[in-house]
């Protein structure tokens, strides 16, 4: 009898045991905890990581908080938040382009410069358009870009003195200034009809490689790998890789930018398939940018 006695009770004890960690289990599961996380960090969950599916939001919030919002990446914030903002504005992604337009205000980005980026993703679909239409041949294509680079390092050694201008007025004055920049004119300029390359070779001429624009060199081949890895361009992704390491991109930095551009579709493709209210997601971001001013505010005062 005390036998049974000592069996009954051990059965309940691990039974009560079992039911204690099933209750446990119910209120510490991923999502919980990550909600938890989010309202710690944040100050509040907005609306777009509730309707997330409990399985998308642990890994979701993850990527964002050690990638986009982190500080201590190869990239700083305000770079990110530029190359989020030109995936999305060519997408488009609405959602993606109003929190990316603010964030990457709150980092600092001025007018200038968020429309540069945007230049940036509309040169890249651009020519991403042309190169794949013309069925381009890649092994010659990436000859030409090496063939580019290495003219423009052997002006730089030899610190050659800028080349007079051209006035650009056709298609084959633009051949002549490109030649006279580059050592050479590329198959993929020369095949573009003559009644517009004059226009579109001023657009990559005064953005992509303009020394002067507010944004780097190295951003803006930056933002263009990272619109270019996502339409996706092989071709665009050649140039634009190589032309990021010209200007002294890592390689770090390099997939710290091909990982925003992958985040922000990540993002969009949610947002969009569950047709987030657009009212209540600008709140939310206006929100977020409240939270991070205030904290910023907080963090001065206290030193």
């Amino acid at each position: 009898m005390t036998r049974t006695k000592n069996l009954i009770t051990t059965l309940l004890f691990t039974l009560l045991a079992l039911l204690g960690f099933a209750a446990t289990a119910v209120a510490e599961t991923p999502a919980a905890a990550t909600k938890t996380d989010i309202q710690k960090t944040l100050g509040f969950v907005p609306q777009f990581f509730q309707r997330l599916p409990e399985g998308m939001l642990p890994g979701t919030w993850d990527e964002m908080k050690g990638l986009q919002l982190n500080p201590t990446t190869a990239l700083d914030g305000r770079s990110k938040e530029l190359i989020g903002l030109a995936v999305a504005a060519q997408v488009p992604c609405r959602y993606c382009i109003i929190a990316h337009t603010e964030f990457a205000k709150l980092n600092g980005a001025s007018e200038t410069e968020l429309g540069e980026a945007v230049a940036m993703a509309a040169i890249t679909r651009h020519w991403s358009t042309f190169l794949n239409g013309i069925q381009t041949d890649e092994p010659r294509f990436r000859a030409e870009i090496a063939k580019i680079i290495a003219n423009v390092k052997q002006a730089a050694e030899a610190k050659r003195p800028a080349p007079a201008p051209v006035l650009v007025t056709d298609g084959a004055s633009a051949l002549r200034e490109v030649s006279t920049l580059l050592g050479f004119a590329p198959e993929f300029l020369s095949q573009f009809p003559a009644s517009g390359r004059a226009g579109a070779w001023k657009q990559m001429r005064d953005v992509q490689l303009n020394p002067k624009t507010a944004l780097s060199g190295k951003t803006k081949e930056l933002i263009g790998l990272g619109v270019a890895a996502q339409v996706p361009c092989r071709f665009c992704i050649i140039a634009h890789t190589e032309f990021a390491k010209l200007n002294g991109a890592t390689d770090t930095e390099i997939r710290e930018a091909l990982a925003l551009a992958s985040f922000t579709r990540d993002m969009s493709t949610m947002l969009n398939g569950m047709q987030v209210d657009e009212g209540q997601f600008r709140r939310d971001v206006d929100r977020l940018v409240r939270n991070a001013k205030a904290a910023k505010k907080d963090a001065v005062a206290s030193r």
